[in-house]
């Protein structure tokens, strides 16, 4: 059997985790139009007869203003250096930025086999397909090119089996019917977090994080009492929303997800508390998991 890792790169919305999703067929990482979705390296184990192949999406590499943001990027670049293959996904639709350089710069001193893939080229002509795919071939020496559709799902077959060629024999990490390796609670907050997103507005996306405080029994029900924390009380405001009917739809949202994801029906309390600053607070980052809590000799 073939096995190996295989890193997700790229600029924030490229669409690594609805690619991640699709290459699993089955939602592991959450998704939204926001930028910076993605906080967490996010490993997820597709297990063929002939090979384990274990895609690590993480977060898109951008320009830091928090603390936060720079340990986001520090989990993308990081991802680099313990994988055999990078995917390094683009955005089709946006025009290649400094941004775009800095993340070929990276991957130029990594010396691993690069994959382009070319996502969301469902919304361009074939003719700017083809542009688009000369002028990237100019800028770097990709072993492999793939023009897709992530959410469509568009040339991932051919990119799965192209890229067991890149793969080395190996043992199976993972026993083969696993497809994440996150334990359920990390999972359920994400999903809260990803209702949060769709449903509110520019304010709130980058301010808010969600930790499971309790699960138990209610009635023969899965009881989850989940904690979402904001920065400013406007932003509590904001998710409760008038006469509560915000909350209320965030729950209802994520509750049929969370039953999707557990395979039972679930009791979810939603709660919000103000942490002011606490994307900039070490403290609170790490007992978030977003920090890796240092183990003194």
């Amino acid at each position: 059997m073939k096995s190996g890792f295989i890193a997700l790169i790229g600029r924030p919305n490229a669409g690594k985790s609805t690619l991640m999703n699709n290459l699993l067929q089955q939602k592991i990482a959450i998704i939204s139009p926001k930028a910076q979705t993605t906080r967490n390296q996010i490993r997820g184990i597709l297990t063929t007869d002939d090979a384990q192949m274990i895609f690590i999406d993480t977060p898109g590499i951008h320009k830091p203003h928090h603390a936060l943001g720079q340990q986001m990027n520090k989990e993308a670049i990081s991802a680099i250096g313990s994988v055999d293959l990078i995917y390094y996904l683009i955005d089709a639709t946006q025009e290649f930025g400094k941004g775009d350089q800095f993340v070929l710069d990276i991957l130029a001193k990594s010396k691993l086999p690069v994959f382009l893939l070319l996502n969301k080229i469902d919304l361009l002509s074939r003719d700017k397909v083809m542009d688009l795919l000369l002028s990237y071939n100019k800028l770097f020496n990709f072993n492999e090119v793939f023009p897709i559709s992530a959410k469509d799902g568009f040339n991932i077959d051919e990119l799965i089996e192209t890229t067991k060629n890149y793969l080395h024999d190996g043992i199976m990490y993972y026993p083969k019917d696993q497809v994440c390796d996150y334990p359920e609670q990390f999972i359920i907050c994400e999903l809260i977090r990803e209702k949060i997103l769709y449903l509110t507005d520019e304010e709130i996306p980058h301010s808010i994080a969600v930790v499971i405080e309790r699960m138990g029994r209610k009635k023969g029900k899965l009881l989850i009492n989940a904690m979402i924390l904001v920065e400013r009380e406007s932003q509590k405001g904001i998710i409760i929303g008038k006469q509560g009917k915000m909350i209320k739809q965030i729950g209802i949202d994520a509750r049929k997800d969370i039953e999707g994801l557990l395979g039972e029906s679930i009791y979810l309390e939603l709660f919000i508390r103000v942490e002011k600053n606490w994307r900039n607070r070490t403290s609170k980052l790490q007992q978030l998991g977003y920090i890796p809590i240092d183990i003194e000799d």
